[in-house]
């Protein structure tokens, strides 16, 4: 028993003697040796600094949105679309600022850790929010692209009306029964998108009418022109054009002009069809009569 507690202490001596002269197998890495991590050390300050920029960023986003809306109304109309246009590109200048600000709170700003960064919210947006991700990137084209700005009026799928709100997912839209309709910018990449003022203030409006065969087209067509022209609401240095179609059924009367302002579209629209039949009534000029209203007589 002896002897092998003596064989063993002389072993165990014998190692330590060996790895003395490799002196950095017994060395324990310091923490100045040690990787920096990509996150910074949190302390008190900055969580209060990062919550303090995340309510100043919302209250000014808030304040753009009001103060811009409030803006648009006072300037001449030839400038409101102007400001309202100006409020994608303020709300996007404070997001940048704020989420650099972020960034540079809380993260090591290193070449390393700035690519595994990048690299790994690549991927993780890849997987969990592509269809965001694609949304806001199809809203950065669409912003310079210019496929719609708000006031303009769109058709996008089954859904017409004014772009109201410009967001980093999508707009929402105006329709004519007063609903809003939220359509992320992913659309674009899916949807024929049809703009009918690109920015500028008029839009073409088409009134419809709808006439019987024999009526005196001449005198239709004269109507139709003194009708626009007398309106409150055209805008008289575009064009007024009076189209016509035949049908089986009667004469399709087209009457293309425009509003001063895109948004009395349908005001404009009902102007244009009370007046006309009033002065259509008084020359007694008819309408088409339907085929199963001829077979009941």
């Amino acid at each position: 028993m002896m002897l092998s507690f003596t064989l063993i202490s002389r072993l165990y001596i014998n190692g330590l003697q060996r790895l003395s002269h490799f002196p950095w197998l017994a060395q324990v890495p310091s923490d100045s040796s040690l990787q920096p991590g990509i996150l910074k050390t949190i302390t008190t300050f900055q969580v209060i600094n990062g919550v303090l920029s995340l309510v100043i960023a919302y209250a000014l986003l808030k304040i753009v949105q009001v103060s811009t809306d409030w803006l648009s109304e006072q300037v001449p109309r030839r400038f409101r679309l102007v400001v309202k246009q100006s409020i994608p590109f303020v709300k996007g200048l404070i997001i940048i600022v704020v989420v650099s600000h972020l960034v540079s709170l809380f993260i090591d700003i290193s070449a390393r850790n700035v690519l595994a960064l990048t690299s790994a919210v690549a991927v993780a947006l890849g997987f969990a929010f592509k269809d965001l991700v694609s949304s806001i990137i199809a809203g950065i084209m669409a912003l310079f692209e210019m496929t719609y700005r708000i006031g303009d009026r769109v058709q996008i799928g089954e859904h017409y009306g004014e772009v109201i709100g410009y967001g980093l997912r999508g707009i929402r839209l105006q329709t004519p029964d007063d609903n809003i309709v939220n359509i992320p910018h992913s659309k674009n990449w899916t949807e024929a998108i049809s703009n009918a003022n690109s920015g500028q203030l008029e839009a073409q409006v088409l009134t419809d009418f709808y006439l019987n065969h024999d009526v005196e087209v001449g005198l239709v067509t004269q109507i139709l022109y003194q009708v626009a022209y007398t309106s409150k609401y055209t805008q008289l240095r575009l064009p007024v054009a009076v189209q016509m179609e035949e049908t089986l059924w009667g004469t399709h009367f087209k009457l293309r002009a425009y509003p001063m302002d895109a948004r009395d579209e349908f005001a404009y629209k009902t102007d244009l069809i009370r007046r006309a039949k009033q002065v259509f009534a008084k020359c007694d000029i008819a309408y088409p009569k339907l085929a199963v209203e001829d077979s009941l007589k």
